[in-house]
């Protein structure tokens, strides 16, 4: 019962053995205050202490985004300062959420990491249709530089929008619908190039120190990853272009088709190949390798992750892996296991050096960030970041003939030539 109950409800009457009722009593109007002026006392003295608990509790995440978070109060005040400059002084008229998304993008490349980055969800989507190999481009294949940042090409497939706008392979890439290939991740540059079939991208290129200006038309490209054929009675060639998705499948129609065909020993060229995914490659040299650790990665906290091959399955016939400087990651992983399990010989230049692994981690807004978790190591436990494989027999490229594309003369390949000699005296 509160105390304005008690001020203003009368004694109860009290009826024993016929006693007389006693007149109401007034209220005590002393004692009804000073229950008010308690009441209000206390809660003052709640609110102080709620207000010196909020003190603490501000002061106390103010001091752990300090030490703990890049984005303290001091970044933020100064992305506001540097928002309102924008507003006041910048020429055209801005879009916050375009700015939003520079703000993550920066974040990212605050790491100074060439293979981490920040997508949006129009870049992510377009990153996940090429995972596929089917998707609308100008059917070119691309590597970036990690020291200069420049683009270049490093393959142009057989009747491509590429193709017949004159590109070629070696060509630098300056800039795709005015984006400077410096200025991009490899990916975010891709996709730039990338696009509706049908439309066009105005590209600047690079070659022998001239630069010039084209549109190209977008067209569907649907680009097998593996081109093989029998280059003599016994010995088959493997073509790999990427490690996507189908990559695996081919990889086993492939060498199946080659085996019928009479091959007893193989080529696996993976020059120009720039990579692709961790388990497209793992399966391939499950495929091909006896029971054994084809791949190792380390993380940040020491956890290591094994890839395995089984002894359900390998390819117990001579190999010769074909590498050059433009053979990276995924490549650099099948070559390395290849050589390190001794199941064939490296024949080319010393590979690219990218001994480190990515992840992609979508967000529910569609965006993605791609981040470098780990490192890997081939199965003898060399990370070949930074360093490349050295092949076994080394040899700079060559090419007599005069076909390019699909005409193009496999035998006036040296490299292919050596690989050939190679396996000709295994099989002997």
């Amino acid at each position: 019962m509160t105390s304005e109950e008690l001020e203003n409800k009368p004694q109860e009457t009290m009826v024993e053995d016929k006693m007389p009722i006693p007149a109401p009593q007034q209220p005590n109007r002393g004692f009804g205050h000073g229950v008010l002026l308690g009441a209000l006392l206390t809660f003052f003295v709640m609110l102080l202490i709620l207000f010196v608990a909020l003190l603490v509790h501000r002061s106390y995440t103010k001091s752990q985004l300090v030490t703990g978070n890049v984005i303290d109060e001091n970044t933020s005040e100064k992305v506001d300062f540097i928002q309102s400059l924008i507003d006041k002084y910048y020429y055209e008229d801005v879009n916050e959420d375009d700015l939003r998304e520079g703000v993550y993008a920066g974040l990212v490349s605050g790491l100074k990491d060439p293979y981490s980055a920040y997508y949006t969800p129009e870049e992510y989507e377009q990153l996940t249709i090429s995972t596929t190999g089917n998707y609308a481009g100008i059917g070119a294949a691309l590597t970036k530089d990690p020291d200069t940042g420049w683009i270049s090409i490093t393959r142009v497939y057989p009747d491509s929008p590429a193709e017949k706008a004159g590109l070629q392979k070696g060509d630098l890439l300056i800039s795709a619908d005015g984006i400077l290939s410096t200025d991009v991740e490899s990916d975010t540059f891709a996709a730039t190039v990338r696009g509706e079939k049908g439309t066009d991208v105005e590209l600047v290129y690079e070659r022998d120190g001239e630069r010039y200006t084209i549109q190209v038309t977008r067209d569907e490209i649907s680009i097998p990853s593996i081109n093989a054929k029998l280059l003599s009675d016994n010995i088959g060639y493997v073509q790999i272009t990427e490690f996507v998705t189908g990559t695996p499948k081919e990889f086993q129609e492939a060498i199946e088709s080659l085996k019928s065909q009479g091959a007893e020993a193989f080529i696996f060229d993976v020059r120009d190949n720039p990579g692709g995914m961790v388990d497209s490659v793992t399966d391939m040299l499950d495929y091909i390798l006896p029971e054994g650790t084809t791949l190792y990665m380390e993380e940040k906290s020491g956890e290591r992750t094994d890839y395995t091959s089984d002894a359900k399955h390998f390819l117990d016939m001579p190999m010769v892996v074909l590498t050059n400087g433009n053979s990276a990651s995924a490549s650099e992983i099948f070559a390395g296991a290849v050589h390190d399990f001794k199941a064939g010989t490296l024949v080319g230049t010393k590979t690219f050096g990218k001994g480190v692994v990515q992840v992609t981690l979508p967000m529910n807004d569609g965006s993605a960030v791609k981040l470098t978790i780990a490192r890997y190591f081939t199965p003898s436990g060399v990370c070949i970041h930074g360093e490349g494989i050295t092949p076994d027999v080394e040899l700079k490229y060559e090419y007599t003939g005069e076909g390019t594309g699909e005409d193009y003369e496999y035998l006036k390949d040296n490299q292919v030539e050596k690989a050939m000699e190679i396996l000709n005296k295994e099989l002997q």
